[in-house]
């Protein structure tokens, strides 16, 4: 174990391929893409020093999000091989500079073809891949959830949720808004997991947001430090450059802020994570110690009995790509499920 060590929060900015009108085209700017965040992260390691031994980028990074495209169209264009040239070269990033490096991209799997997942991905410091997680909850894009018993039956529960054990600590991934629901970190933290890497795109703001709150309440909740890396804005696309920009932060097992970025690129969201301090407060009895004290059944029984969301878009063996209606007239299904049983309503 290293005791301690220091992450970097990275925030870059994301240059976007929607503008691409061919596989070959955008994976060239992908190419380019990688190559530039690698730079980066080799100047920011000679700037913080050889304490620096994890980076989390932006979510989507090297691709931004799909706008327009059809879910086979965004997976030829926008999704990763996952063993494919993307992940070759982040691993040699890895590998180059001596950093666990946790990248997040739209994806390709064999096993679901014409679809893509959304992943966060973590590579060693020797370059290979480590954790693989896959995005729960996602409004108009697929999600595990999506094939559920399909992908259960290729990768289990605890390919749905992983945590690596590494040196450097018990890891984790939350990807995006994901943040926002506690249901997913606790997963993740009764799984061991001492540090999650958030990789997002979210709006900034001089005060606080709902995300920017989540941060800091799983950070406590789950006795857990957040590495928390924002995109320094959208490029090559028509919203506001500097919409999802900024914000990038480390926080501690006590929500505390360790160090936080401004808007633009920036390394400035670098800090210590004391590791075996952690570890020795998450043995310490008291009101604090919030994992020994969650009445884990009662609240499974209390949950057990609510439908909120339908099932997938896969019935048996039988599979439907689907279109990106779909996922909004699931999404009024679910409401429609809420209000029957008297969740939400005006009565």
């Amino acid at each position: 174990m290293i005791e301690s060590y220091r992450a970097l929060a990275l925030q870059t900015t994301c240059h976007a391929i929607n503008a691409c009108s061919a596989p070959d085209e955008a994976a060239a700017c992908i190419a380019d893409n990688i190559a530039r965040v690698g730079r980066q992260i080799r100047a920011a390691k000679a700037f913080i020093g050889p304490g620096l031994k994890l980076v989390v980028l932006p979510e989507y990074f090297a691709t931004s999000y799909p706008l327009g495209d059809t879910i086979p169209g965004w997976a030829a264009k926008g999704g990763f091989a996952m063993d494919g040239a993307e992940y070759e070269q982040l691993g040699r990033i890895a590998q180059d500079n001596g950093v666990y490096l946790c990248a997040n991209a739209y994806e390709r799997d064999p096993h679901f073809p014409e679809l893509y997942f959304q992943s966060s991905v973590i590579l060693d410091d020797g370059g290979q891949q480590i954790l693989r997680y896959r995005r729960l909850i996602s409004l108009y894009s697929p999600s595990p959830h999506d094939v559920w018993q399909k992908y259960l039956d290729v990768y289990g529960i605890d390919g749905v949720f992983p945590v690596a054990r590494t040196p450097i600590g018990r890891l984790a991934c939350i990807a995006s808004e994901e943040i926002l629901y506690p249901e997913v970190a606790r997963a993740l933290g009764l799984r061991g997991a001492e540090v999650y890497l958030h990789s997002t795109s979210e709006v900034g703001s001089p005060a606080l947001t709902p995300k920017d709150i989540a941060k800091r309440a799983r950070a406590i909740e789950n006795m857990a430090y957040v590495v928390s890396a924002n995109t320094a804005g959208i490029a090559n696309v028509d919203i506001p450059l500097a919409s999802a920009d900024g914000m990038s932060k480390l926080v501690d097992d006590q929500g505390r802020v360790l160090a936080e970025a401004g808007p633009g690129e920036s390394m400035a969201a670098n800090a210590e994570l004391d590791l075996a301090g952690l570890r020795r407060r998450r043995l310490q009895p008291g009101m604090s110690h919030i994992l020994s004290r969650l009445p884990q059944a009662a609240i499974h029984a209390g949950l057990a009995d609510t439908v909120l969301k339908p099932d997938g878009f896969m019935a048996g063996t039988d599979f439907r790509i689907p279109a990106r209606a779909d996922f909004a007239a699931r999404q009024k299904q679910a409401i429609d499920a809420l209000l029957s049983a008297g969740v939400v309503g005006n009565d």
